[in-house]
């Protein structure tokens, strides 16, 4: 590196050095630098910098149940996550997500957590990084056939059967899949624990929102592609005025009321 004296530079030229692709090393040269204003660039470097090191800590460690199969010699670890359990309409939709060991993805979390935009932009990320993706949604008449647990459970066996990658290990958020034949981890609260199921969070997310409201020109009026199906004043208002559709899931209130629907029993 050159040496430069930043005394000779205006705080603007600094400022362009700090945030290039060498910046630590004028960090020195502008923290004693005798002018507020540089010294105050400094300080915004340093906390720039802790940030970046926190978030990749934490990015790390949403490694640490994939890392107890990788030191297993098992790498092709499926992270596996669903949305829509708690809508009155709409699909379940799960999503499996296989990324390679350690791939740090910048802001991936819970997509719970994440904006629209955010998630938005971590779907592409996620869908060109990782090693396999698969995503199923099961429809309302699904769900009144086997309950949404049951229905949420088939899907993500259906998501990790439909990987076009095997994978060798599988971590769910908080679902037992006592089916598998390949080790498994299920995980209280993993799509903000684990790096694969968070990507499956945002996958499935990301794929049912986008079809939610692909539905408001074939259903004007109700507005799936605000409420996403979740039972909320403009959702009731909509099934007051205009009645149950197709999407409805009939063993859940109020549209079980309102259809008098029975599941039936064998």
């Amino acid at each position: 590196m050159t040496t430069i004296d930043l005394a000779t530079l205006k705080v603007k030229d600094i400022k362009a050095l700090l945030e290039g692709p060498e910046g630590e090393q004028y960090l020195p040269l502008a923290m004693v630098d005798e002018r507020v204003s540089v010294q105050k660039l400094a300080a915004s470097f340093i906390k720039k910098q802790e940030k970046i090191l926190l978030e990749q800590q934490r990015l790390m460690s949403m490694y640490d149940y994939e890392g107890i199969f990788y030191d297993e010699g098992l790498y092709r670890v499926a992270g596996v996550d669903e949305v829509g359990r708690g809508p009155i309409a709409g699909p379940v939709t799960v999503a499996a997500v296989i990324l390679p060991p350690m791939t740090l993805i910048p802001g991936l979390n819970d997509s719970k957590k994440l904006t629209e935009e955010k998630r938005e932009a971590l779907y592409d990320i996620i869908m060109e990084e990782a090693v396999a993706v698969s995503c199923i949604s099961y429809d309302a008449e699904k769900i009144d056939e086997l309950n949404i647990y049951e229905a949420t459970r088939q899907a993500m066996y259906e998501a990790l059967r439909t990987l076009p990658v095997k994978p060798e290990a599988v971590i769910s958020d908080a679902m037992p899949l006592p089916d598998l034949t390949i080790p498994v981890e299920s995980i209280v609260k993993g799509d903000s624990k684990s790096a694969n199921i968070a990507a499956a969070s945002i996958i499935a997310k990301v794929t049912r929102d986008r079809y939610m409201a692909s539905l408001d020109e074939q259903y004007p009026g109700y507005k799936f592609g605000i409420h996403k199906g979740y039972y909320t004043a403009e959702h009731k208002e909509a099934l007051l005025n205009q009645g149950v559709t197709p999407l409805h899931r009939k063993s859940f209130e109020p549209i079980k009321s309102m259809v008098g629907w029975e599941r039936n029993k064998p």
